[in-house]
């Protein structure tokens, strides 16, 4: 029997249709085909050639090239691939039908934000954010947010990968043949990947697979959230209030509450939201601050990392996924991370009671299912969501207030005991924010801040005569 390959039906024979062969990668390869073309001859395999053995089968060369255009073209982009994120992010959001925003849901959405605007101007001293209420899709939804997700999470994203060329580039430097014949990619001649630094290629894989899980997350978030202030997190650059109407009525549905209602309190939430991020400037500083700090300071557990790559090639984006998606942070945290962990539960307790306080009152004398719609919200955001556990996976943490029950009880005694205008001006500087003393003992607030008020006026009264001393011209 012959040694020699024979052709099948389903390959390319020696010198058979070369120029089609390498005419095809040139339409897929699109503008970069001659740079994409010269760096695969020079790993060794040339279209020309067409004597590899490569399938014929056109979708399963669209998935073999995709792979090699994506290692070998897609510049280096950090710890997090936005370019996948974004891709992986609207096709989630599609999945299942994104209806384009009608005119009479624009509609409908613009008057429930102008009326919300006026019935907040009764309930809160900050005005309105400016600028227009939108109607959004779920997709432009999910083009407005990217840029913000992958800024949160792309500090735990560089420890992550990190941690996989710790892991998988040793593997690459004991293996080098292994890695060299580049198996992921089923056809290519051996040592495809020959000279390619190992490390280099696993950090572009790592960089995709969290691309993969944001965008998975961001997706999912985008069929769910009902605004851009759902989280907490200050999402958009420009706080303007928006709403999406199909994420809107499909709420609606369940509930006994008229959809004009349900969408009015909705509306309420929003723009008081926009209301606060816009006119508490140092407000999305400090809470995006103190996510970065915390996610930072997480830690990879190598080894539960380590067993759960085990056999998984180190150019498969998705099997790298699926094992980051497993959870592998480190069990304890530090203790400056449980400091910084406190702070920002507190803070975003804080947003969501002051939201809660501030909607409840522009809402009772207006919409009649008020209280049930509060208590639905409420519920809503205790028991969080697939979308949120994907980004406690993700950064480490959950987005949820864990204490908005205790800052809705602190908000809204400051605005009984002292007015609304006072409890609106507690947003007047980040030193004054309440803390997890006072959400521990609400009724204790004004004799705490009293008593620092008595200390600094103490402080600055002796400042001042320290200074009316050493007054120039005065004898020393």
């Amino acid at each position: 029997m012959s040694s020699e390959p024979q052709d099948g039906p389903g390959d390319v024979g020696p010198g058979e249709d070369a120029e089609q062969w390498e005419a095809m990668l040139r339409a897929m390869f699109g503008p970069s085909a001659p740079d994409v073309l010269a760096e695969l001859r020079a790993r060794g395999f040339d279209p020309a050639a067409a004597g590899t053995g490569l399938p014929a089968d056109p979708q399963l060369m669209q998935h073999v090239i995709g792979q090699v255009q994506r290692l070998l073209t897609t510049p280096e982009q950090g710890p997090v691939n936005a370019e996948v994120a974004h891709d992986v992010a609207r096709q989630v959001a599609v999945a299942g039908g994104d209806p384009v925003v009608t005119a009479a849901q624009a509609h409908e959405t613009g008057q429930a934000l102008s009326v919300a605007e006026l019935w907040l101007d009764v309930a809160t001293d900050l005005p309105p954010a400016g600028g227009r209420g939108r109607a959004w899709s779920r997709s432009e939804w999910v083009e407005a947010t990217m840029p913000a997700w992958t800024s949160v999470v792309a500090p735990v994203a560089g420890s992550v990968a990190d941690a996989l060329v710790a892991v998988l580039g040793d593997q690459a430097d004991e293996e080098p043949a292994e890695f060299g014949s580049m198996p992921g990619l089923p056809g290519l001649p051996e040592g495809f990947l020959t000279g390619v630094d190992p490390r280099r290629l696993i950090r572009r894989v790592g960089s995709a697979a969290f691309g993969m899980q944001i965008g998975q997350g961001a997706g999912t978030l985008s069929r769910e959230v009902f605004g851009a202030t759902d989280v907490g997190l200050p999402l958009l650059t420009q706080n303007v209030p928006v709403l999406v109407p199909a994420n809107v009525e499909a709420f609606a549905e369940g509930l006994d509450a008229p959809l004009d209602e349900v969408r009015h309190y909705l509306a309420l939430r929003e723009a008081a939201h926009a209301r606060l991020f816009t006119h508490v400037p140092w407000l999305r500083g400090h809470l995006l601050g103190l996510v970065d700090a915390y996610a930072r300071g997480i830690t990879i557990d190598l080894a539960a990392l380590e067993s759960r790559l085990t056999d998984i090639d180190v150019t498969d984006t998705e099997g790298i996924q699926r094992a980051l998606s497993s959870g592998v942070f480190g069990i304890e945290n530090t203790e400056a991370q449980k400091a910084t962990l406190l702070r920002l539960e507190t803070s975003l307790a804080l947003v969501e009671g002051w939201v809660d306080d501030v909607t409840t009152r522009a809402a009772l004398p207006h919409l009649p299912h008020a209280v049930a719609l509060r208590e639905m919200i409420q519920r809503r955001r205790a028991a969080g969501g697939p979308a949120e556990r994907t980004f406690a996976t993700l950064v480490g943490l959950e987005l949820r207030p864990r204490r908005a029950r205790d800052a809705r009880a602190l908000w809204a005694r400051i605005a009984e005991t002292s007015g609304p205008a006072a409890r609106d001006q507690v947003w007047g500087h980040p030193d004054l924010l309440p803390d997890a003393v006072d959400l521990d003992d609400p009724a204790g607030y004004a004799a705490r801040r009293a008593a620092t008020r008595a200390e600094q006026a103490d402080v600055d009264e002796a400042l001042a005569e320290i200074f009316a001393d050493d007054e120039p011209g005065e004898p020393r």
